[in-house]
């Protein structure tokens, strides 16, 4: 990420080992949040107040919107930081409020004139550290920082990576129903650092992230024609994805991010093409008068999952990365569509049509083990979270006694609880969440 530039070391502490007595089991579906006390960071001097109060309350913000913690209220804390970094703490008054595990921290300044955040994970009922980091950056970076120790404490006790250090990007729209403006934005996974890419003007669909969180490919409408692009974060600078004689769209980088996957339709029919970034050099995959579109890759970039109606319906199929061996892997009834394979490589996502209700589910990639988590009278357009526990997607609301809709983001727990609303601007649609930071 351009300007965020930091340094991170690893501190001399002690800590348990790997199976530590302070565990939660994210597989089980629905499970008592784990109470945790984030204590306010230890500032060396006035200058470093705010950081040490935002820092940990980003924290616990985070911790708490996993849906596995309970942040307990900092009004019920005994022990003051400048106690915790003088004495360690003193996990009785820690017991005594309930608390399970502790947070805390320091905000200094290094001799190079850096600041230097430190945290300490703490198990309050074994009274042992289980980890502690220490982050040297520019002030201005603090928010990340939080992003970062909130990912290690998850890591720690669930075994999983975190995923907050990352950003979505999305489709933000606004306008009426029959005058609607659709513009690229991307944020925070939080909703904080918000900012729009393209402009008003330009109607844009389907953002994708590159495995490097660098780039995005979408589809606009720039030049009245539906065309795939690339947009570069950092510089700004939008590239068309090739001049192709037909209409291309639902752009999807490969796990190496040397090529994209896409739909391009010519003569009424869609068919899926690879695109090497290389040479720019496209191969059809697939070849069948049935519309084939919104094709997606396993993390290790040997299968392709997409959609197709060849069978009758809008289904879900899977072939290898040359296009051979087709195989369909949805059988329910209703429709099927947007399928989007897990980082973990275990489950597909997918939308589902069904009843005159919208679904959001998984299935596993040999067609077994289907699953439906949410469903609206509109919801669509799932991604994962890079650590394959987490979706978000949109849900269309209905507004003015039923003649209007609004568009909202939201995430969801794996296990189908822990919905919540995503906070944008104005309505969104068409999220994609970036891998983890660089």
């Amino acid at each position: 990420m351009k300007n965020i530039i930091f340094a991170m070391a690893l501190l001399v502490f002690a800590s348990l080992p790997a199976k530590a007595q302070l565990e939660v089991d994210i597989t089980s579906g629905k499970l008592e949040a784990l109470p945790i006390a984030v204590s306010k960071f230890y500032p060396e001097n006035a200058g470093f107040s705010n950081y040490a109060r935002d820092i940990p309350a980003i924290v616990a913000q985070n911790l708490q919107s996993s849906g596995l913690f309970n942040p307990l209220n900092p009004q019920s804390f005994i022990q003051s930081p400048d106690s915790i970094e003088a004495d360690d703490p003193r996990f009785g008054e820690w017991r005594a409020i309930n608390a399970q595990a502790l947070v805390s921290g320091s905000v200094t300044k290094a001799e190079d004139g850096r600041t230097r955040v430190e945290f300490r994970l703490w198990d309050v009922f074994s009274q042992q550290q289980l980890t502690g980091m220490a982050y040297m950056t520019n002030e201005q970076n603090w928010r990340r920082i939080a992003h970062i120790i909130s990912d290690a404490i998850y890591q720690r006790i669930t075994g999983e990576e975190g995923y907050f250090d990352t950003r979505i990007v999305y489709i933000s729209e606004s306008g009426s129903a029959t005058n609607r403006t659709k513009r690229l934005a991307i944020m925070d996974q939080d909703g904080k650092n918000h900012r729009y890419l393209t402009p008003a003007g330009e109607l844009v669909l389907t953002p994708r992230f590159s495995p490097t969180a660098q780039e995005i490919t979408y589809m606009s409408y720039k030049g009245g024609r539906p065309r795939v692009y690339l947009y570069n974060i950092d510089s700004g600078r939008q590239e068309l994805l090739g001049n192709f004689p037909g209409l291309s769209f639902a752009p999807r980088f490969s796990p190496s991010g040397n090529s994209v996957v896409m739909s391009m339709s010519q003569n009424g029919n869609s068919d899926v093409y690879e695109l090497d970034l290389r040479n720019r050099k496209s191969k059809r995959l697939t070849n069948h008068s049935a519309i084939d579109t919104a094709p997606s890759y396993a993390p290790n970039g040997k299968r392709i999952v997409f959609e197709s109606d060849r069978g009758g319906s809008q289904q879900l199929y899977v072939m290898n990365n040359s296009g051979g061996d087709v195989r369909r892997i949805t059988f329910g009834k209703g429709n099927y569509a947007n399928p989007v394979w897990s980082p973990r490589g275990d489950l597909i996502a997918f939308t589902k049509m069904s009843g005159g209700q919208f679904y959001i589910g998984v299935i596993k990639p040999d067609g077994s083990g289907e699953r439906l988590i949410t469903k609206s009278f509109h919801v669509e357009g799932p991604s994962w979270s890079p650590n394959g526990r987490v979706l978000t997607y949109f849900k269309e609301s209905r507004t003015n006694g039923g003649k209007g809709r609004k568009s909202n983001l939201y995430t969801i727990d794996l296990t189908g609880y822990n919905e919540r609303l995503l906070r944008t601007p104005a309505g969104g649609s068409d999220p994609a969440w970036s891998p983890i930071n660089p």
